[in-house]
């Protein structure tokens, strides 16, 4: 009997929930994946919204992964200067089959080194930010290059994980997940992307983001600077 396939998902304070909740759905149903939500002790960890989670593993603890999965958030700011995360991210990458992400989780493994001449996507306030890990930016929904798979913001995480389903498995495998869970998404507006969104609502949301662009550019540079 074939090993199960091991998925890791790690968690930190202020994840965006969805960025994790939306993939970890998907590979609940792989058929005989184990899922595992990993941090570094196990402790509720609050998310960005209501949700608070509880890890599953610890990183002491975390077998060998074959899927690593870094998802984003405010908290990504603190965690791509934080080496505990950091090594526990390099450690799994030298083994793993796919290192990926979903939205501004892509900045922390860039943090580690784990992008340096890779394409990548992010969420596209954060787009700018690849650059200074040695990342080639995408602006694409999901982004394969070899075996690093990138989401894009938030709600990207499903269309990843479905990818990335096809690729560990197969499309058939993909499909019947995606019917099972009904995504077939119809938004009611037009506005999920700031190339589609009027002019006002964009303005209005680089704004309101602003201070949180300019606290991230700084945990950024000072990120890029202690990588080299």
């Amino acid at each position: 009997m074939p090993e199960p396939l091991q998925i890791g998902v790690v968690v930190f304070p202020k994840v965006t929930q969805l960025d994790l909740t939306g993939p970890v759905q998907v590979f609940s149903s792989v058929p005989g994946a184990r899922v595992h939500l990993i941090w570094k002790r196990i402790e509720p960890v609050p998310s960005d919204s209501v949700l608070v989670l509880t890890p599953t593993i610890t990183f002491a603890d975390c077998p060998q992964l074959d899927v690593i999965c870094v998802p984003g958030g405010g908290g990504s700011d603190d965690m791509v200067n934080d080496e505990e995360m950091l090594d526990f991210l390099r450690r799994q990458a030298g083994a793993a089959k796919y290192i990926t992400s979903v939205c501004t989780g892509s900045l922390v493994l860039g943090a580690a080194g784990l992008l340096q001449g890779y394409r990548a996507t992010t969420h596209w306030s954060a787009m700018d930010h690849l650059a200074p890990f040695g990342a080639i930016p995408a602006k694409t929904r999901v982004c394969v290059d070899r075996n690093r798979v990138t989401g894009g913001g938030v709600t990207a995480g499903i269309d990843f994980a479905l990818t990335l389903v096809s690729l560990l498995i197969d499309r058939q495998t993909a499909e019947a997940i995606q019917l099972r869970l009904e995504y077939n998404p119809a938004p009611p507006f037009n506005a999920g992307s700031p190339d589609t969104a009027p002019p006002e609502i964009l303005a209005f949301m680089k704004e309101r983001i602003a201070p949180f662009r300019q606290r991230r550019s700084e945990a950024i540079g000072r990120a890029a600077a202690r990588l080299g």
